[in-house]
């Protein structure tokens, strides 16, 4: 944790000591750091643990970790999270349902969440619910969600993001993040690569719409950002240091999240158009794709779009209704900024460079690969800003003032 809290020092150095203790948690990003989960639990004279899995991830790291609970005397009960209808292990009702079930039976005094993001959500929100305590021991480097307190549910159909609670710890064992499957990898470096639009979405909702902002918490996703940018050869060899500092900027960018108690830095409209995709293939029975591979084609879409709406008379081109003050005020405010925003959007690099960049990992560019046809893509950049009717975006200035 020392050198990811000094990281956020150095790039916001105006934070006061309340704040950074606000977020602080044990933290062990190194080879072996599972083996170091069951004496943790001993300092915390935790004697009853659920190891909540899937499948793949028990064998990859909640055997392991049963292993070493059992021997040294404290009592474990395994949740393997099923398989929906599709073959996929999803945040939904009956995940949560079949979890919280087993706590109420065996009484744990802590969860363990062992495995990538869905896992994490479903253990989440069921600590929340039940009111104990969770540590997570990440089993690929996938996602930006480990030390969130946003839990993003699926309710009904319909994606959902409910504050809940972050870990009270995070063991991320190198040993196991660097054999993760180069999917899972490209998967995290493409939820990264989804900063570029969310700090832009989150400024020009601060500019136009009055959102709050953060300086330091933008920089602080920024700086996590380039870091993976540098070391993107690294991180596509699968190399130690490259898993390193891939898992770490995803930590910190969770902990910028933290900090700000919302979402806005890390997710704008390039989550949205994956969180409408997912709705879609939910509703039609389809298997569900990697979240950050989804991020990261949909923000070279957006990265596309807005630059083209920044080389065009957008802001001369804008239709309000007459009766809507909220759109009126939008609009002006877009007018009397288009300068500062065309000058943000330009800090987005273009589709090119992005694709170029989760082309060296491994990760997909195009929506045709992930089987993403061009009436969901076409609909879903028309629709997408729906799923966040509290966050205006570009995508949703131009879907509702043109």
């Amino acid at each position: 944790m020392t050198d990811i809290m000094s990281r956020i020092k150095q790039a916001a150095p105006d934070l006061d000591e309340s704040t950074l203790k606000s977020i602080e948690m044990d933290l062990l990003i190194e080879n072996g750091a599972i083996h170091h989960v069951a004496g943790y639990l001993e300092k915390r004279a935790i004697r009853n643990v659920i190891i909540v899995a899937d499948a793949i991830t028990y064998e990859i790291a909640g055997k392991t970790l049963q292993e070493s609970i059992d021997h040294v005397g404290i009592s474990s009960h395994v949740t393997l999270i099923k398989p929906n209808a599709q073959g996929d292990v999803i945040a939904d009702e009956a995940s949560i349902i079949q979890l919280v079930i087993d706590i109420q039976q065996v009484s744990p005094e802590l969860i363990i969440a062992a495995g990538s993001g869905t896992v994490h959500d479903v253990s989440r929100f069921a600590a929340y619910t039940t009111g104990i305590p969770f540590v997570s021991v990440p089993t690929a480097p996938s996602v930006d969600g480990f030390n969130s307190k946003g839990a993003p549910i699926i309710l009904r159909g319909e994606k959902k993001t409910i504050q809940a609670i972050g870990p009270d710890a995070i063991f991320a064992d190198l040993a196991i993040l660097t054999q993760a499957p180069r999917t899972m990898v490209a998967a995290g470096f493409g939820d990264m690569i989804g900063k570029y639009t969310s700090l832009f979405d989150w400024k020009f909702g601060s500019i136009v719409a009055g959102e709050p902002y953060s300086v330091a918490v933008a920089d602080i996703t920024r700086n996590a950002l380039i870091s993976c940018v540098e070391q993107v050869e690294s991180i596509a060899a699968r190399e130690e240091e490259g898993i390193r500092t891939l898992i770490s900027s995803l930590i910190e960018s969770g902990l910028a999240m933290l900090l700000f108690g919302q979402s806005h830095s890390a997710s704008g409209a390039e989550h949205h158009l994956s969180h409408y995709w997912e709705m879609e293939y939910i509703s039609l029975g389809k298997r569900q794709l990697l979240h950050g591979a989804k991020v990261g084609v949909a923000c070279i879409q957006i990265s596309q779009l807005y630059h083209q709406l920044a080389e065009s008379s957008f802001a001369e081109q804008l239709h309000v209704d007459a009766t809507d003050e909220d759109q009126q005020e939008r609009a002006a405010a877009i007018q009397s900024h288009w300068t500062e925003i065309q000058q943000e959007v330009a800090n987005i690099p273009d589709a090119k460079v992005l694709a170029n960049l989760l082309q060296q990992v491994g990760g997909p560019t195009l929506p045709s690969e992930l089987g993403i046809e061009p009436e969901l893509l076409n609909r879903s950049l028309q629709e997408a800003h729906h799923v966040r009717m509290n966050r205006f975006t570009l995508l949703r200035a131009r879907n509702e003032l043109l």
